[in-house]
């Protein structure tokens, strides 16, 4: 029957039984008479049609009508129906079939209503609630809902037989008549009860199970033979919850502060075995673990930290009497217990924390002064015999300078026992992390030790008289001690400016070093002398371009001036073997140099000594190991040491065997790829330094590359910074000129040497013969036609011969000079007369998968080349022609010139080093000028010096160039 929403209505709330669901709700709208009372007129209202309703509902109502939509029959099936659409009959009695019926599915479906009614019932009061007829009517009989709780009493009397259990309900501080009288509950959790037309609610949320049993009944009986167990079980959390009066036991009402106990116990587990590897607990040092378990002590009564009923009750029993201990447990400052744990590295979980075996004993002593004035107990259990040390542990370390070495001096006591240092070392290095103490305690090495003192473990060796030391090179370890309040130091302040780079005495420049240092220069001269002098060795580090050659061989005069003894061995890429020869020529004229090199080099060591340096190859160490090791050089410095980078190689594992007073590592890019290219040249000229390779992947190489672990970063480059000198161009701009000019000589390799001289014989007769039946002046087509191929040969044969499967020395140069300077992050101009050496730089960029721009005459899209070189901050490389690149170009971002090629004239060379070196530069240019040995390219180089005036006032094509050529100039270019 339709209800008009224009005509007065009522909403109400009708409860009734359903055959499986137990009771339900449902929401109706009913027509009001003229005198505003309900009439049979009604209708059924849903969140559907809840709005034509509206001017009569508030929030409440539609909060109510959803509700109760939610826990129809219909909803139910559909919520609970997993097997496809079914009727709710269908769905029901196959459900609950008292055979074949699904009783978790019923659990589930009772739960979910139960949560539902209790909803519906916290929302009912000030509503009209109707217990609906048999036969529909929706406003039969009116249930009034009370505004209060009432409150429930729960009585027990003991006798000699039993023990009698029933309970008084009182609202108003009047006592309820609720038994026998139809009464019935709506929900219980928490308990509504209707009776005699009123709907009950209750104080402390009673469990309406604890009521249902005596709606009908009396009292329970308790039998004497299960009393034990029924007051443990069941009376003793009655009593903890509600009201209760007992006649026959005594319940008392204990008050006492929670006093927190930490129980700790052995968790047996597996060890990794690696006292360096990172395990569970982040240090390495075992997976062993220790149990922690938080309770709190009231007087005598123990409770866990994660039982947190506000009241707990214990029973005691003596002999046939009964004695209920209710305590009120203060959860305010049991919760500011457990939170002081968790926020100090206790990551408790259900009162219970596992965490590695040395990380628990040490945050015990860690926190072991707050755990005190906390007054906390701690305990011990466990089935095993073993019971750990949990007592105070001291470590005090003191370092002194000597001679060669730091003395360690340490004292370490667990309690009253002190163990030396060399035992615990020892039992570090053999990875056991625990020991017994002479009172048959087991003391656990804190993993801290391991954190604080790892390298001091790792670092220290022992003397003749096995007393712990350290070499002087790990002068920064003794330091961070001191700053971390680790160890009391006691070094000389000479040694302890090398750490800060301060206090380094002035030194002039050798007497016999032909040349000026630059400030910057002369620092690192003079830092390499107070390395010698502390007989360390080092690396220097500088930026390609910034001298280290020069630097290093201002040490190398000064060593021959100061009366050092034995030659030092200079080894480096065999390409570099002629610079090197070149600048000690130039700089150090007075040093007696041999260049050991060559298939028919002369193996005998003896010949050193006649020498003050010996410059050789890798490849030559390499194969000739076991003769050089026979000498003791002065010095033995490595350029470009990234070569020994891996330190498994032949050619790392022969350097390490030279035999020197002292070493030296010379390179540009000191890290390449990965940290352990730094342990290996810091171990070849400190061994030592950075502890065993297998160390040090685990206590730095693993934590800085995969874990990011930005302490031992700084770590490490604290232990390092003392014996690593890097400059930055940036950083001694104003020391350096505008642009800086250096020449790299190149070697021809043999194929490439056999092509060449091939060539040139062909060419110089056909020239020489021209020469002499037509003139000078009509052999001038010929003569630049050979000049030109000879070139090409002197930079790769392939420019000739595309045929020729080999390479060239100087695209081996080109390739590794361009891999350092784009690995330093810096760009690069590269250019070329040549279109087609060109093509194979690029090629060879190609395989190296590094992106660049490229302009010769032919290029379109000229604009936009320079625009990605100048704006892209990851293409590091612009290859240009001679042609296309001389003039209109602004590449100011580049601070690196390659002329690959020598140009006749050197105004032409000029011009594209002024691609870069423009207004607006920020950065200081270098160009280098690639040379090939013993080729035209040299003499080219050395007619250019020559002509140099000519050249700057005429000279303006190659034409031009040969021109100016005499006979004598050819005769010379074509020797």
């Amino acid at each position: 029957m339709k209800v008009s929403a224009s005509l007065p209505f009522q909403i109400v709330y009708s409860l009734y039984q359903h055959e499986y669901l137990g009771y339900l709700f449902e929401s109706f709208v009913i027509h009001l008479d003229d005198k505003g009372k309900l009439t049979l007129q009604h209708q059924n209202i849903s969140a559907k049609n809840a709005d034509e309703f509206a001017k009569g509902l508030d929030d409440t109502d539609y909060e109510l009508i959803e509700l109760m939509d939610s826990m129809q029959q219909d909803a139910v099936v559909k919520k609970f129906n997993t097997k496809g659409p079914m009727k709710p009959d269908d769905f029901f009695l196959k459900m609950y079939d008292k055979e074949k019926g699904n009783e978790l599915v019923q659990q589930e479906i009772e739960r979910y209503l139960e949560r539902k009614r209790a909803q519906i019932l916290e929302r009912l009061k000030g509503k009209m609630v109707f217990e609906m007829g048999n036969d529909g009517e929706p406003a039969w009989k009116q249930i009034e809902v009370l505004e209060e709780k009432a409150t429930v009493l729960f009585h027990f009397r003991r006798n000699d037989d039993n023990t009698h259990y029933f309970p008084t309900i009182k609202y108003n501080g009047e006592k309820v008549d609720f038994q026998y009288r139809g009464s019935y509950l709506v929900c219980k959790d928490p308990a509504w009860m209707v009776s005699c037309g009123k709907l009950y609610s209750f104080e402390k949320n009673v469990d309406g199970k604890k009521l249902q049993p005596f709606l009908n009944k009396k009292f329970i009986i308790i039998p004497k033979n299960v009393e034990e167990t029924y007051y443990n079980k069941f009376v003793a959390p009655l009593i903890a919850s509600f009201d209760v009066y007992a006649k026959g036991f005594e319940i008392n009402t204990e008050h006492f502060d929670p006093q927190p106990v930490l129980t700790i116990s052995e968790l047996m587990g597996s060890s990794n075995g690696n006292l360096f590897e990172k395990g569970s607990n982040g240090n390495g040092v075992d997976n062993e673990k220790m149990l922690f378990e938080l309770s709190f002590k009231y007087g005598t009564f123990n409770f866990k930290a994660d039982h947190l009923s506000p009241v707990s009750v214990t029973v005691d029993k003596k002999d046939e009497s009964y004695v209920f201990h209710r305590v009120r447990r203060k959860l305010e400052e049991e919760k500011s217990i457990l939170s002081f744990l968790t926020d100090n590295n206790l990551p408790l979980k259900n009162s219970k924390a596992a965490i590695p075996k040395s990380t628990a004993f040490g945050w015990l002593d860690t926190y072991r002064d707050e755990l005190i004035k906390r007054k906390f107990e701690i305990n011990q259990k466990g089935k095993s015999e073993k019971k750990y040390f949990i007592g105070e542990y001291k470590i005090t370390v003191e370092v002194k300078e000597n001679i060669d070495w730091f003395d360690i001096h340490a004292v370490i006591k667990f309690g009253e026992y002190e163990i030396s240092f060399k035992e615990i070392r020892k039992l570090i290095l053999k990875k056991k992390m625990e020991f017994a103490l002479p009172n048959g305690e087991i003391a656990v090495i804190p993993d801290s030790w391991l954190a604080e003192y790892s390298e001091l473990f790792a670092f220290s060796e022992e003397d003749e008289s096995g007393e712990p030391r350290l070499k002087k090179h790990h002068l920064s370890l003794v330091k961070d001690l001191e700053e971390g309040n680790l160890a009391k130091v006691t070094i000389s302040n000479k040694l302890e400016g090398l750490r800060a780079f301060e206090g380094i005495d002035e030194i002039p420049a050798p007497k016999s070093f032909k040349g000026e240092l630059r400030p910057y220069q002369k620092a690192g001269f003079e830092w390499m002398q107070f390395l010698n002098k502390f007989k360390f060795g080092g690396c220097l580090a500088d930026d390609m371009g910034l001298g280290k050659t020069v630097q290093t061989l201002a040490l190398l005069q000064s060593q021959k001036e100061e009366g050092a003894t034995g030659a030092s061995l200079l080894v480096m890429p065999t390409s570099l073997v002629y610079n090197w020869e070149m600048e000690a020529k130039k700089f150090t004229p007075k040093l007696k140099t041999f260049t050991y090199t060559g298939t028919n080099r002369e193996k005998n060591p003896e010949k050193f000594a006649k020498y003050d340096v010996i410059i050789t190859s890798y490849g030559i160490v390499r194969l000739d190991i076991d003769l050089l090791k026979t000498y003791r050089f002065n010095y033995v410095i490595l350029d470009e040491s990234q070569a020994i980078k891996n330190p498994t190689s032949n050619i790392a594992k022969a350097v390490r065997e030279l035999n020197s007073r002292n070493r030296l590592i010379l390179t540009g890019t000191p890290l390449e790829n990965s940290t352990l290219d730094l342990w290996s040249q810091m171990n070849f000229i400190n061994p030592g330094l950075l502890g065993t390779q297998s160390f040090f992947k685990n206590e730095f190489l693993n934590p800085i590359e995969k874990q990011g672990d930005q302490e031992k970063t700084k770590k490490l480059y604290s232990i390092i910074k003392p014996f690593i000198l890097r400059r930055h161009k940036s950083q001694v701009a104003t020391e350096l000129p505008e642009k800086t000019e250096n020449i790299q000589y190149s070697a021809m390799l043999p194929d490439q040497e056999a092509e060449y001289e091939k060539v040139k014989n062909y060419y110089r007769n056909e020239i020489l013969e021209n020469i002499e039946a037509k003139g000078l002046n009509k052999s001038q087509m010929i003569l630049l036609q050979g000049l030109t191929k000879l070139r090409q040969i002197a930079n790769h044969p392939k420019m000739v011969d595309e045929g020729y499967e080999g390479t060239s020395g100087k695209l081996w140069d080109v390739s590794f000079m361009l891999d350092n300077a784009i690995t330093e992050g810096h760009k690069i101009l590269v250019f070329s007369q040549f279109v087609k050496h060109l093509s194979i730089i690029g090629d060879h960029l190609k395989t190296m998968k590094i992106d660049y721009a490229y302009l010769d005459g032919s290029t379109k899209d000229r604009q936009e080349q320079v625009e990605r070189f100048q704006n892209d901050e990851k293409l590091k490389v612009f290859l240009i022609s001679l042609k296309a690149g001389g003039l209109g170009l602004n590449l100011t971002k580049a601070d690196y010139v390659f002329i690959l090629d020598p140009w006749w004239n050197p105004a032409a060379e000029a011009q594209a080093v002024d691609r870069a070196h423009r207004i607006g530069q920020e950065n200081r240019v270098f160009t280098y000028k690639f040379i090939t040995r013993n080729t035209v390219e040299e003499k080219i180089l050395a007619l250019q010096q020559h002509k140099r005036k000519l050249a700057s006032d005429l000279i303006t094509t190659e034409s031009s160039f040969v021109k100016s050529l005499s006979k004598e100039d050819i005769e010379s270019l074509l020797s």
